[in-house]
């Protein structure tokens, strides 16, 4: 058949192969088998010994402790902090995900469970939500399974031995004895009402790197065709810039309004996040732009594969990637940075706890908005001769 005497009919299964292949990768390689690994949480020991009616004493915080510490395959890291306020200030600067405190009346309250007044001990388990979703789930999770395997210990230790000074067991203490420790959960920065359980930085982050994306194309077709009709190369690159920015910033308004008013979105300080929005915005746009002037419209695939690549990181935490992956994409692609930035200005207190990510935004708003004013002094590409009778050479104001 005619068909399959076409170059193209043959190139078509390579060319989706490769298609397959570098999407796929974009959008599993960095998902697929991934597991957390060391992530960072506070233990808070304040638990004071108390003596034993038979001598010596029960220091039972040292001794949940040290069983934490060496559970083996427990993706965690701990990070010993003396007291509450310090463990509460490492979450604040999103230093732990989570932190357990184990307080000063705990052994005392295990204590007290061969009494007749039994008082089974508490134990806080404390999750910093606003850090990042996924992780803090699953330290909820591994935390209650640890503890409840340490109670479970504890309780058939504290059984054998009060069985044997006793001889009996009131059925007070033997329902205590069941549960010795009282596991209180609390959640600090919590990321609020129809946030995508946590994962709205990364939409928000998302939609604005397509809206961008369609503001410096829209901009960038406008900017050739004005070049073409006689305008000088370094004011449309002014132009462009200029009116850029405030596209962007309208329709980073546009999306804070958006995400509350038709779905509901809780924003701790609307305002705020639309500001730093518009800040995310505008390095999007100035690095797409630049990139399209100094490049063409072939930057617009490496303008997709970067978002595609991106898209998988933008909601996990550091500590489930592969070595590979954060070290050559979540290390360095700007989208990350604005996830994060929108995550400590949505769940630690708006602009005043932005920290690094902001930075880095704008550095890259200044220095892509010097590239791409810089591309207004670019010289224009000489059109090829024409080769019919007449026609001279000519030469255009190509982008």
């Amino acid at each position: 058949m005619a068909i399959f005497k076409q170059k193209i009919a043959w190139l078509g299964p390579v060319i989706v192969l490769v298609v397959l292949t570098v999407f796929g990768a974009a959008m599993m390689g960095s998902v697929l088998g991934s597991k957390p690994k060391e992530l960072p949480v506070a233990l808070v020991v304040l638990d004071q010994p108390v003596e034993l009616p038979t001598g010596g004493a029960l220091a039972a915080g040292e001794k949940i402790k040290d069983k934490l510490t060496s559970i083996p395959g427990l993706p965690i890291a701990w990070h010993v902090a003396a007291s509450e306020e310090e463990a509460r200030s490492g979450l604040e600067e999103r230093e732990y995900y989570g932190a357990l405190v184990l307080p000063a009346d705990l052994s005392g309250g295990l204590l007290s469970l061969a009494t007749p007044s039994p008082k089974p001990a508490d134990v806080k388990i404390i999750v910093n939500e606003g850090m990042n979703a996924q992780a803090s789930t699953v330290v909820r999770q591994l935390l209650g399974q640890a503890m409840k395997m340490v109670s479970a210990e504890l309780s058939q230790q504290l059984l054998g031995q009060i069985g044997q000074q006793t001889g009996q067991i009131s059925i007070e203490a033997a329902k205590a004895l069941m549960t010795p420790i009282n596991v209180q959960e609390e959640v600090v920065h919590p990321s609020g009402s129809n946030n995508a359980s946590g994962n709205a930085p990364g939409l928000l982050t998302q939609i604005m790197w397509i809206g961008s994306l369609v503001t410096a194309m829209t901009l960038f077709l406008a900017g050739g065709k004005a070049v073409a009709a006689g305008s000088r190369r370094w004011t449309v690159s002014t132009m462009q810039a200029v009116a850029g920015l405030a596209v962007v910033g309208a329709a980073s308004g546009f999306v804070v309004w958006m995400a509350s008013a038709w779905y509901g979105m809780e924003l701790a300080n609307a305002v705020q996040t639309w500001l730093f929005l518009w800040l995310v915005g505008s390095a999007f746009f100035l690095l797409q732009s630049s990139l399209l002037y100094w490049i063409g419209l072939p930057a617009m695939a490496l303008l997709v594969l970067l978002m595609f690549f991106s898209m998988p990181l933008l909601n996990m935490a550091p500590e489930f990637l592969s070595r590979t992956t954060h070290d050559w994409i979540y290390s360095w692609t700007p989208l990350r940075f604005a996830s994060g930035g929108l995550r400590e200005v949505m769940y630690f207190g708006g602009l005043d706890a932005v920290g690094s990510n902001a930075t880095v935004l704008w550095s890259i708003v200044g220095g892509f908005l010097l590239l791409l004013l810089a591309s207004g002094f670019k010289p224009a590409k000489a059109a090829a001769p024409a080769t019919g009778s007449g026609s001279a050479p000519a030469s255009v104001a190509g982008n």
